[in-house]
């Protein structure tokens, strides 16, 4: 089925490394997607499954770690595949979409035994996330310092990605709380944003608010970030059942939610680089190469590669259900499946950590 691509006024830096010139993408212009997918099933190497609603992945090495929301770090190592226990200070949140859901390892893991990771929770005042740093030893996860906490939650809308940027510095995306759009407005709640934190926790000096952790606002339940080779930063994020959007992520920008979507527009608010007009992507992690985006999405079912310099996207991967994360790394593009989160119909074996040849997918 032939779905329609809407793209809004921005000038957008693409991906690629060098000084070229930014690409001006005008408002109006349409692009079909392609119908097919460009890689096959039997294309695909699983390399783990009967995982448990994974949220994240990590690569260190030839070793993977991927967080799961019922509270869980799977190790990956030589074809062998260990659960590994997470011991946390609050209780995880049975809500939809909640759990453990960030992870990221620390820039200095192999010596510290060190990650970070995102979490929902509930106690007597109510339900939130956190943001903490975990230290592994002997197999199991224990949750050290508190880097952040009290990020709004509701029954929807977490957001939850985790990624340290090329600067070091820790970045967060955060969800509106699903009933309280409103806070995505407003720069005194760490809702409806994109956070960056030093990774003691505290704020950094160059931030663009004062004494805030506020990078962007405006979010509706961003859940996927990723940075080009030239430091453009870019982020995925979900629409209400339909114009869910793919932006460029400037520092102190309003992206917008809940006072525009889609073709509209308003002063002072950015319009996003693509988004899905009345199609529905449920866009989640997301990486960069060479201009560029591969995002898994979930109810799009598919993973989906977005084309900067030529404005148009299709579906590289189809016929595996939801896809919930992806990453880039040498030859290879990784995903994870997410037929378990009680949204999908999980298949024989499900879910699973695939890898496919970046060569394959052009």
């Amino acid at each position: 089925m032939r779905r329609i691509l809407y793209l809004m006024l921005v000038v957008v830096l693409t991906a690629c490394t060098g000084g070229e010139e930014p690409k001006v993408v005008e408002k109006g212009q349409e692009q079909p997607l392609e119908q097919e997918a460009s890689v096959q099933v039997d294309q695909l190497e699983v390399l783990a499954e009967n995982l448990q609603v994974p949220w994240s992945i990590n690569k260190l090495g030839e070793t993977y770690y991927l967080s799961e929301r019922p509270g869980s770090i799977v190790k990956v190592e030589d074809g062998k595949v260990t659960r590994q226990k997470v011991s946390l200070k609050k209780g995880l949140s049975q809500a939809a979409e909640a759990g453990l859901l960030g992870f990221v390892l620390a820039p200095d893991f192999e010596q510290s035994n060190k990650a970070f990771a995102y979490y929902t929770y509930e106690n007597g005042s109510g339900q939130f996330n956190r943001i903490v740093e975990l230290t592994l030893n002997d197999e199991e996860w224990t949750e050290g310092k508190l880097l952040l906490d009290k990020i709004p939650s509701g029954r929807f809308h977490h957001g939850g990605r985790l990624k340290i940027g090329p600067d070091g510095k820790l970045y967060a995306t955060t969800g509106d709380a699903a009933t309280n759009p409103e806070i995505a407005q407003d720069l005194d709640s760490l809702g409806g944003k994109i956070l960056r934190l030093n990774l003691d926790g505290s704020v950094p000096e160059d931030n663009p608010f004062e004494g805030s952790y506020v990078y962007s606002y405006g979010h509706r339940n961003p859940q996927g970030i990723a940075w080009a080779k030239d430091g453009t930063l870019y982020a995925s994020e979900h629409g209400p059942s339909a114009n869910d959007e793919i932006n460029v992520i400037e520092k102190g920008s309003n992206y917008g939610w809940p006072e525009i979507q889609g073709d509209e527009s308003q002063q002072g608010m950015e319009t996003p680089l693509f988004h899905s007009g009345s199609d529905t992507w449920a866009p989640s992690g997301m990486a960069v190469l060479d201009g560029k985006l591969y995002v898994a999405t979930l109810r799009g079912n598919a993973l989906r590669e977005f084309d900067v310099a030529g404005k148009t996207t299709r579906a590289v991967v189809t016929d595996l259900g939801r896809i919930r994360d992806v990453m880039v790394e040498g030859d290879y593009v990784y995903f994870i499946s997410n037929n378990t989160d009680g949204r999908g119909t999980p298949a024989e074996g499900d879910d699973k950590l695939y890898r496919v040849k970046l060569e394959e997918l052009r």
